[in-house]
C-alpha cells in the first residue's frame, strides 16, 4: 500500500477522499459517497475531513 497523501491529480475538493481511495485500493467514487453519506446523517465525518485535509500533506 502506498502512503495516505493528497494527491495532486483526481481532486474534487481537497483530494482527502482519493488520498483515502489511493491508500486503500478502492474506488475514489465509493469513498466520496460513504463520506456524503456521513457527512449528512452523522455530521462527524465533517469534521474528520477537515482534520485529515489539515493533517495530510500533499503528494510531492
Amino acid at each position: 500500500m502506498s502512503r495516505l497523501v493528497r494527491p495532486r491529480a483526481g481532486r474534487l475538493l481537497a483530494g482527502v477522499c482519493a488520498g483515502i481511495a489511493g491508500r486503500f485500493s478502492t474506488s475514489v467514487t465509493a469513498v466520496r459517497i460513504l463520506t456524503l453519506i456521513g457527512m449528512v446523517f452523522f455530521g462527524l465525518s465533517f469534521w474528520i475531513y477537515l482534520v485529515l485535509w489539515i493533517l495530510l500533506p500533499d503528494e510531492t
